[in-house]
């Protein structure tokens, strides 16, 4: 079978690599000159298999009205006339009912914990490299009255199989010494004993590479101009380099794993996709001071924001920003970030050596990624991962290669099947 994939970043590169490992012969189109050059380059580097409650929740719609008019706000939404923001927004709302977020909550988990399973037997059998941390992540509790439902949330976790542990802010800092100034505001820590950590952008890189010895086919610098149809079936796509010269590749299936901007490529077969982009903000910076950088992966509950160790560098991201497809820099945002490993890992790394990234997260209004089959028989789908995308890439990529390969997923998911 040939198989076309859209998209070299996380979700392309997986569905490559498994489709590659099932017998596909594989081909790769990415308009970036390279793998994981979008929203996979800087993320937060985290594997959380902990948190999967999606942003819509019963909870959201409060704390969503409590920050708005705060320029550093976690969640910023800037109105536009923008008729998909809006449909996108009263869909997160309809999200947030207990119903749905208890469904949505489930889905998300299993599918974390199988792309777990899946990330540690591809480390077993390759030996990929990615500056992997497997120390888990410390979920910080400020807040005394958010603190309060640790113990509700980690028994709601304890039965989707994820496991955790309370610790004290001793314990915290005895476990992680770089949280040492912030134990006097510590309320309480989780510890997420399952997750891991990790750059995307390397694993992208390595996985690509990997892949290729594998035979499958990299195409760079290439733009979709369009598809060929044949009696209601792709039979394959139209292609303009960087030079702006047509090719075409033929396919018996094709696999849109575009992140944003995947709704555009397959609306012209009148599939209309709920993903919205979410711009989220992030730095790295290195590491001048080895004993206050933590070994741990963070996530400071009230803030919203990540800090993870990638070798000699801290990765801190944060904040979501709803503007459509504007990737313009908000220095405020960015400075928020910044102000934040100042105030939080004192001496840890070099700020003003600091590199500012921001990227386009593809989000579902249920945090529910869309992976299977679409009303064209031969064209598939695995996108809308939100900040999701580095905890779910595995199980997602190998779940997609077996809907295409007439399998069956392992994990309890609405695989669109």
């Amino acid at each position: 079978m040939e198989v076309l994939v859209i998209g070299a970043g996380l979700a392309g590169i997986t569905s490559a690599w498994y489709l590659a490992q099932a017998g596909c012969n594989v081909t790769v189109v990415e308009r970036q000159p390279g793998p994981g050059l979008e929203t996979s380059f800087a993320n937060g580097g985290q594997i959380s298999i902990s948190h999967p409650e999606p942003w819509a929740n019963p909870s959201a719609p409060g704390t969503i009205l409590r920050w708005l008019g705060r320029k550093d706000a976690p969640l910023l939404f800037r109105l536009r006339a923008d008729a998909k923001q809006w449909r996108w927004a009263a869909a997160f709302l309809r999200e947030c009912l207990p119903g749905r977020t208890q469904r949505n909550t489930a889905a998300i988990a299993n599918l974390a914990t199988y792309s777990r399973r899946a990330l540690q037997e591809l480390k077993a059998s390759t030996g990929i490299q990615f500056e992997a941390g497997n120390a888990g992540i410390l979920h910080l509790f400020l807040d005394p009255s958010e603190f309060r439902h640790v113990p509700t949330r980690q028994k709601d976790l304890a039965a989707l199989g994820i496991r955790t542990r309370i610790l004290t802010p001793d314990e915290a800092t005895a476990l992680e010494p770089a949280l040492a100034p912030l134990q006097p505001r510590l309320a309480g820590v989780l510890h997420g004993m399952d997750d891991e950590s990790g750059n995307a952008h390397m694993f992208c890189c390595e996985l690509a590479n990997m892949a290729q010895n594998a035979g499958v086919r990299f195409i760079y610098d290439a733009r979709i101009h369009d598809f060929d149809i044949v009696r209601g079936r792709i039979s394959g796509i139209r292609l303009l380099d960087s030079d702006f010269r047509a090719g075409v590749l033929k396919a018996d299936a094709v696999v849109v794993a575009a992140g944003s901007y995947s709704p555009a490529l397959v609306a012209r077969f009148g599939e209309r996709l709920p993903i919205y982009p979410v711009k989220g903000y992030s730095i790295t910076a290195p590491i001048i001071d080895p004993q206050r950088a933590p070994t741990h992966s963070l996530t400071d509950e009230s803030r919203r924001i990540v800090c993870s160790r990638l070798g000699n560098f801290l990765r801190v991201a944060g904040t979501a920003e709803l503007n459509g497809f504007d990737l313009s820099p908000n220095p405020e945002r960015s400075a928020s970030i910044v102000k934040w490993l100042d105030e939080h890992l004192p001496g840890a790394a070099d700020i003003e050596q600091a590199k500012h990234w921001s990227g386009l997260r593809p989000a579902t209004p249920s945090n529910v990624p869309l992976i299977g089959r679409t009303r064209v028989d031969n064209l598939y789908l695995n996108t809308g991962h939100g900040t999701l995308g580095w905890t779910l890439a595995c199980g997602s990529g190998r779940a997609l290669a077996d809907i295409v390969t007439g399998h069956k997923p392992e994990p309890d998911f609405p695989f669109r099947t």
